[in-house]
């Protein structure tokens, strides 16, 4: 192993606290830029060493993590191929050095590296066993991002959320990385099946470290079920998309196929059915389904068995394309099947599945499609060509509501005034205003806070200007947020805190103004739309480099309220270009079913 592992760009990036473009700009304009060492010419590998040098002597600030030490000397330690083993053996290093005395098997590879023993048990004193291991699968899964399919936490959420219960035996027959066990509210026991032994042993280490007991077995489900005579009381699953190699000549008389054999182009049909053959009568399950599956003419005799039986209780479109969220219940024998189904559009709003599903479940809901309309030849659930019909007053109320919440929405342009010559400002930065003791700046641990009661600003959160919505079990090193502190992203969203209670949560900065010096609002301006004027189209910028004027703290206030102003505008925006796309479906609907017709 070279002392000297490679970095790829995306790792430059993260050392410099920069974007992807700004490495490749640096690459581009300065001819003394590394040159790679390995790698390959879409991807290049550069000496750590070299790229630390280069940083040094061009004044870019840089930290490289322990995090990051660790992950490019395990990287180092064998070929890309070998990388998941090499993650697998750092997870059971990790378990064992916790004094856990079981575990999975250890791989075929071991890493010659004689210091990462050590290093591991640095990084684990930093953020515990579990954050370490966390933090060196977050590197794997970005580096391999486009070959990995992992479930977004956001949707895992909601799966697990809709399908799973406390204390349920949770069962995931291709389980991947095991994003979706991790995310079962207080399973009892979970179960994972994975065709991909690497893959399995990382999945079952982070459920171990985790302390959530598992047991996950390698090999593939449909062909070789490790768990034939298990019930489980859920079943969640996001299964290979369009693999026609399932096995649908050695399968034909399988006893799972109680709702029709799959057709051979259909294999995501025969993944619903291993699920509800493995949960118990009245068990649930969650599958994430290609769109497609909805309305493919082959799957149409298995479909309309399902909706017969009351198996398939509802389809989500998640997001403009899919996935769609299929929800799913065993049926009790004897057991009368529902007359409707909910059949919902959610156009990327995750938590209107869930309220939907709840009016659903209640009785309601302009969703919910009557089952028998569904029976026809096509038996097509596709929730975009069962949109809500509504009777001509009932139409007219919605159409008038949408074009009055439309016209209540228009924005006031921002109270500022246009003066007859330019003023030139005078400025500092961020990094001087620290430097004076005029603002402390505190960067958020790097590692992932699961668990517990103490709510978590996340990056999302600041994004969509939403309330905390992580959560963290109750730490010491957590930094807890005051009022009037502005938290800030690499990207340049900002937010002042107005309430206490919630902590920093990863990849955000923590700015504490000295209140008599510094408006808060004034800084989260210049923060939030200073990445305006860089002109660079990098997604990430060095906030330390922005320049903010100096102002009495009288002007400052005053600069502060007009850039709150500019944000309401931004966020008044938003909703009405969400408003404008759904005043536009309703009047295409209107247009379709006779309600609208064109003004002559």
């Amino acid at each position: 192993m070279s002392d000297d592992p490679g970095v790829t760009a995306g790792d430059i990036a993260r050392i410099a606290g920069v974007g992807r473009a700004t490495v490749s700009n640096w690459r581009r304009r300065h001819a003394d830029f590394p040159r790679p060492v390995g790698g390959t010419a879409a991807s290049p590998l550069f000496s750590l060493t070299d790229v630390e040098g280069w940083l040094i002597r061009n004044g870019k600030p840089f930290e490289v993590s322990l995090g990051d030490r660790v992950w490019q000397r395990l990287r180092a330690s064998a070929d890309d191929f070998r990388l998941a083993d090499l993650v697998g053996w750092a997870g059971l290093r990790l378990l064992g050095d916790r004094g856990d005395a079981t575990g999975p098997s250890q791989p075929a590879i071991i890493p010659g590296d004689p210091e990462l023993p050590g290093m591991l048990k640095d990084l684990a004193a930093e953020y515990g066993h579990r954050g370490a291991f966390e933090l060196i699968f977050e590197r794997y899964a970005a580096a391999h991002s486009r070959r990995l399919v992992l479930t977004r936490g956001d949707v895992a959420r909601l799966m697990t959320r809709l399908a799973c219960r406390e204390g349920d035996t949770v069962l995931d027959p291709a389980c991947g990385l095991g994003t979706l066990l991790l995310a079962a509210p207080g399973a009892g026991r979970v179960l994972g099946q994975e065709s991909d032994p690497a893959a399995a042993r990382i999945a079952l280490l982070r459920l171990l470290l985790a302390r959530t007991p598992a047991e996950i077995v390698a090999a593939d489900s449909l062909r070789a079920d490790g768990f034939a005579e298990e019930a489980a009381d859920s079943a969640v699953c996001n299964p290979p998309f369009g693999d026609r190699a399932w096995g649908h000549e050695d399968l034909t008389g399988d006893p799972r196929w109680e709702y029709g054999l799959p057709p051979r182009g259909e294999p995501e049909l025969a993944w619903v059915q291993h699920c509800l053959a493995h949960v118990r009568p009245g068990g649930r399950a969650a599958l994430l389904m290609p769109s497609a599956v909805a309305s493919r003419r082959p799957g149409r005799r298995v479909r309309g068995n399902l909706l017969r039986t009351g198996a398939l209780r509802a389809v989500a479109t998640l997001a403009p394309g899919g996935p769609d969220l299929w929800l799913l219940r065993r049926p009790g024998p004897g057991e009368r099947p529902p007359e409707r189904i909910l059949l919902l559009d959610a156009e990327g709003d995750l938590d209107r599945v869930e309220r939907e599903w709840n009016r659903h479940v209640d009785g309601g809901g302009e969703w919910s499609v009557p089952v028998v309309d569904l029976l026809d030849d096509e038996v097509d659930v596709t929730p975009s060509r069962h949109r809500p019909r509504h009777s001509g007053p009932a139409f007219g109320r919605r159409f008038s509501e949408a074009l009055d919440r439309l016209a209540a929405a228009a924005p006031e342009p921002p109270r500022v005034d246009l003066l007859p010559e330019q003023r030139p400002l005078p400025f500092t930065t961020i990094a001087e205003l620290a430097r004076a003791g005029v603002l402390t700046v505190i960067h958020a641990p790097a590692r992932p806070l699961t668990g517990g009661a103490v709510p978590v600003l996340t990056v999302d959160d600041l994004t969509t200007g939403s309330d905390p919505s992580g959560a963290a079990a109750p730490d010491p090193s957590l930094i807890r947020l005051q009022p009037g502190d502005v938290v800030a992203t690499a990207a340049g969203s900002a937010r002042v805190i107005a309430e206490p209670g919630a902590v920093l949560g990863p990849h955000l900065t923590l700015y504490r103004p000295d209140g008599a010096r510094l408006d808060p609002h004034f800084l989260a301006g210049f923060l939030t739309f200073a990445h305006t004027r860089t002109g660079t189209g990098s997604s990430r910028m060095d906030l330390r480099r922005t320049r903010i004027p100096r102002l009495s703290l009288e002007r400052q206030r005053e600069y502060g309220r007009a850039f709150q102003e500019l944000a309401r505008l931004t966020a008044t925006l938003r909703e009405m270009s969400a408003l404008g796309d759904a005043l536009v479906r309703l009047s295409f609907d209107g247009l379709v079913d006779g309600h609208l017709r064109p003004r002559r």
